[in-house]
């Protein structure tokens, strides 16, 4: 881990650099940047938002579970997700257990997907489990699948009939949404098998299909299911699915397709080391190319010396891809204020909120080519606690379009459409501008527990 942190400064060659990050692996190796505890003392709100959230505990689950199947569904929800587990369990119960089957379903045939040894060079085996999983694993209530994936996903696929046979108890509405998504979602992946993705996808056309692949797809399954269990109206899942609806230039599909795109693409910015010391990269070559003019590998950036003009290239390209994610938006806040069902808008408005407010700290941060950027645990649990409404959420996208807005570099080559792309938001968003602090009381605070935590640090 040393090794891989230390040796690229030392050497003068990025292919050299790609090479030993390659070698190396992404796993346990790349460092992830977190605020420090002081740092995260000194914002005195998520302090007492997260000391609250402590000490009060967690909602409830709202899953009603009737047999050892469905148990055993719950539990490894809680294992393979570290983000979604607590959202899923506060839907409403009669779409709670759908939304949970499709969640592990998906996460499934990620695992497959994901899984690099398992097949070996035999890549056509990989392709049919893809193509036919939707048939095999959800037709049979004893299927299962060793020697893939790693700890708790490898036990999601070995023990998979179980979630079968809960699949199979749901209503026939549900299931048909399940499986369809399953199917094109397996085909995609399928297609992607094959492409080499190390220097990441081709085009912006080939991102964006990708990421409806992975992502658009489960923000039309969520928005079917949605409707098929009886909590959002046939009016808002047509006009949710209807591609005209949707402002985004993305080309595919309508307001749905537009929130999972805005996940994924935050995931995929923010991946930028561990995906291409995976050798399984996604930032379109149509735009990374245009600034790795250096050696043209993507590889360029990782690494890059401080306040070098190869840095400067790599800040550049993200904020281009930051930009690009950032005019989604808008397709996100016309989909959440459809919504009707105040826990079903709860589910879908903590991941955005997660999402521009990652994209706001990887925007223009070097830290992003060097490991992996985390927002603070106060503020994610502050988010969580205030994103209960349309207000709630508006005043969260107003406070990083604003906070990256302020920031944006005047030499930087997509200054002006990321200006615009914010002011946007800000124009969306402009009747829940959060009120202005007592900042001289909130400095108080912050200097107070500063020194608390000081003192607590030396004795």
């Amino acid at each position: 881990p040393d090794l891989c942190r230390s040796a690229p400064h030392a050497m003068s060659s990025s292919p050299a650099r790609e090479a030993l990050l390659r070698k190396q692996g992404a796993y346990g190796k790349i460092k992830t940047h977190s605020d420090s505890t002081l740092s995260q003392l000194m914002h005195i709100d998520e302090v007492f938002m997260a000391l609250k959230y402590k000490f009060a505990g967690s909602k409830g689950s709202n899953l009603a579970i009737r047999d050892e199947d469905e148990r055993f569904c719950d539990h490894m929800l809680g294992r393979v997700s570290r983000s979604f587990a607590a959202v899923i369990r506060q839907l409403p119960e009669k779409c709670c257990m759908d939304v949970l089957i499709f969640y592990l379903v998906l996460r499934a045939l990620d695992t497959i997907e994901d899984d690099m040894e398992a097949f070996g060079k035999d890549q056509a085996v990989k392709v049919k489990h893809l193509q036919t999983f939707h048939d095999t694993a959800l037709g049979d209530p004893q299927w299962g699948m060793d020697g893939v994936g790693e700890g708790d996903e490898k036990t999601l696929l070995q023990q998979f009939g179980r979630c079968t046979r809960v699949y199979q108890k749901l209503t026939p509405p549900s299931r048909a949404v399940i499986k369809d998504v399953c199917r094109r979602m397996g085909e995609g992946m399928a297609e992607f098998v094959s492409k080499d993705l190390g220097e990441g996808t081709q085009t912006v056309d080939e991102y964006n299909k990708y990421c409806y692949y992975v992502a658009g797809l489960v923000g039309e399954g969520l928005t079917r299911l949605f409707h098929a269990c009886g909590y959002e109206p046939a009016a808002f899942e047509a006009k949710a699915l209807d591609p005209k609806s949707a402002t985004a230039s993305h080309g595919q599909g309508g307001l749905d397709k537009s929130m999972g795109l805005f996940l994924q693409k935050t995931n995929i910015i923010r991946d930028y080391l561990e995906d291409f010391v995976d050798q399984r990269a996604f930032w379109p070559k149509e735009v990374w190319a245009v600034y790795a003019t250096e050696t043209k590998s993507l590889g360029e950036f990782a690494y890059a010396p401080p306040n070098s003009a190869t840095e400067k290239r790599a800040l550049a390209c993200l904020n281009h891809l930051v930009t690009d994610a950032l005019e989604l938006v808008p397709d996100c806040i016309t989909y959440m204020s459809m919504l009707t069902h105040p826990q079903v808008f709860a589910f879908c408005a903590v991941p955005q909120v997660m999402a521009i407010a990652t994209l706001a700290k990887v925007y223009n941060n070097r830290d992003v080519f060097t490991g992996v950027v985390k927002i603070r645990k106060g503020l994610a649990v502050k988010m969580i606690s205030t994103s209960g409404t349309v207000r709630g959420i508006e005043g969260w996208f107003y406070t990083f379009a604003r906070d990256v807005m302020a920031r944006v570099p005047s030499e930087d080559p997509s200054a002006e459409r990321t200006r615009a792309a914010c002011g946007k938001i800000l124009e969306l968003t402009a009747r829940s501008r959060p009120a202005p602090v007592a900042g001289f009381v909130v400095f108080l605070l912050a200097a107070l527990l500063a020194v608390v935590a000081y003192f607590l640090t030396v004795a």
